[in-house]
């Protein structure tokens, strides 16, 4: 019985062109020019990330003529190149390595000093051959001979010796990396390497080149905005980069990115409707009697890095921010930069301080968004005269839309919060009043350079209450000045201008009533 084998297709190789990358994995693009003939003939291409989602697969042909019949992808596992340990590697492995480099050294001083000592013994074969035919000829110069020679045997001593300690410490090298090997054969398994390939089953009407194109998703990949915002003077400059991180078994080279906020992972059916059940029941004497009421801390905005790499924020619909240049994003795992464009504009800055949360007087800069485009939330780099200064956070901001960024604080300001709380209680309602009074004592250290006046602004929290039984107050002839602004969020605003070395001390005064049912507080 006679068995036909077909030889595999020569392996053409697959460049990685384009990617997409999305929220939590990526698209990436193929593209490559192959030589057909004509008929239906195989193909291999690659290799190619063996992370590739099968059911994403797709190849298309650019070329009239040219028709793909099948595709699919072959994975097969495959030595390790050998490339240097890196920092998940074993010690084991490092010293290995470190040993092999050492005995290459060893090596070439060896072949060094053995030219080294040929040279030599050539040269005193030549001065004795000289010698000889000079004492043949009558010429004697015994003194020059002996200098010579003496000369010729001590390098040749010298370099003797310097090549057996050289062989005795290769001899060394190779029994230590004979033991390390031994060493590393029993701890660790030399583990395979998983790679793929795409074979293609085409159809070419005539022979020529022909255009293919290969899509397909990938995990491992993501990215996340980020901007580096430089204050000068009144004017603000606001870099946009794209921070990519990948580890999909094979590097970007030179690859046009786009990067999207689309979210292809969720799911496109409505959740499962559960029944919930609703009950009348008539209240007890007793919450009847009470009114239930607690404090509760509400966030009203966030301003700083986020703890954790948040998800991307585009306000509800899908963005998409092609970078201007192809990038290279190694397979390493780390973040790597890609700059998506910048703008400068006009920016007012302000001093603002919240004495509840903090005692220290920031510098909050506003501008506006002439990008073109939204800015999606992500960290900021802070520069400004004096360098580098921190890192805060840009919440999304519409196109044309006004933005906020602290600065950091100022060393120049000092704030110092007290307050005090008295109680009283009605004696014919029960009715109980709280009033709390805040003194903020504001001041300005600067030197002697500085002459011109900066305004302050400052705010404190006023509680606001969600039900009848409970009210507030703000008791705004008591207050010294009287704010500048008191907003439906219980926010009082001071705008106050300071001097050079110049102090203020504001008061708030407000007051908590709740009647006798109120219980909780």
């Amino acid at each position: 019985m006679t068995v036909e084998t077909r030889p595999l297709p020569v392996t053409l190789p697959l460049p990685v062109t384009a990617v997409t990358c999305l929220e939590d994995r990526g698209q990436v693009e193929r593209g490559t020019t192959v030589a057909l003939a004509a008929g239906v003939q195989r193909l291999r291409l690659g290799p190619l990330t063996a992370l590739a989602v099968d059911r994403t697969l797709r190849v298309e042909s650019g070329t009239d003529g040219v028709r793909v019949l099948e595709s699919r992808l072959v994975r097969g596992w495959a030595p390790r190149a050998p490339l240097p340990p890196g920092p998940e590697d074993s010690d084991l492995r490092h010293r290995l390595h470190r040993l092999d480099a050492e005995s290459r050294l060893a090596d070439q001083a060896r072949a060094r000093l053995e030219a080294r000592l040929a040279l030599l013994a050539q040269l005193s074969a030549d001065l004795l051959r000289e010698i000889g035919e000079a004492a043949g000829l009558g010429e004697l110069e015994p003194n020059r001979w002996a200098r010579e020679l003496d000369r010729v045997d001590a390098e040749r001593e010298r370099y003797g010796e310097e090549l057996r300690a050289t062989h005795s410490r290769l001899r060394r090298l190779e029994e230590e990396r004979s033991q390390a090997l031994t060493a590393l054969d029993e701890a660790e398994e030399d583990p395979a390497e998983l790679t793929a390939h795409l074979e293609l089953t085409v159809e070419a009407a005539r022979p020529g080149p022909a255009e293919l194109t290969v899509s397909h998703l990938v995990p491992c990949a993501l990215w996340r905005p980020s901007y580096r915002a430089t204050l000068d003077g009144g004017e603000l400059r606001l870099e946009s980069e794209a921070v990519v991180w990948q580890r999909t078994g094979e590097d970007w080279t030179n690859a046009r990115l786009t990067f999207s906020t689309a979210r292809s992972a969720l799911a496109t059916a409505p959740p499962a409707v559960a029944e919930d059940v609703l009950v009348l029941r008539e209240r007890t004497d007793e919450e009847r009697r009470t009114v239930e009421v607690e404090l509760r801390e509400e966030a009203v905005a966030v301003l700083g890095p986020a703890s954790r790499v948040p998800g991307v924020d585009d306000g509800g619909e899908v963005r998409v921010l092609p970078a201007p240049a192809p990038a290279t994003v190694p397979s390493d795992g780390r973040a790597h930069r890609v700059p998506l464009g910048a703008f400068t504009g006009p920016a007012g800055s302000e001093y603002a301080c919240a004495p509840e949360l903090s005692p220290l007087v920031t510098q909050v800069v506003r501008f506006r968004n002439a990008a073109g485009h939204p800015l999606l939330s992500g960290p900021v780099e802070l520069v400004r005269g004096s360098g580098f200064t921190g890192r805060g956070e840009l919440r999304f901001t519409a196109a044309g839309a006004e933005a906020e960024l602290s600065f950091g604080s100022s060393d120049g300001y000092r704030v110092v919060r007290e307050s005090e709380e008295r109680q009283a209680t009605a004696g014919l309602t029960g009715r109980q009043t709280t009033t709390r009074t805040v003194r903020l004592h504001l001041s300005r250290f600067s030197g002697p350079e500085e002459r011109d006046e900066r305004v302050v602004t400052v705010r404190e929290r006023v509680p606001v209450s969600e039900v009848s039984a409970v009210e507030v107050r703000l008791r705004k002839e008591e207050c010294s000045p009287a704010p500048d602004s008191f907003d439906a969020e219980g926010i009082v605003r001071w705008d106050v201008p300071l001097a050079p070395g110049a102090r203020r001390t504001l008061t708030l005064v407000y007051e908590v009533s709740t009647s006798a049912k109120v219980a909780g507080l």
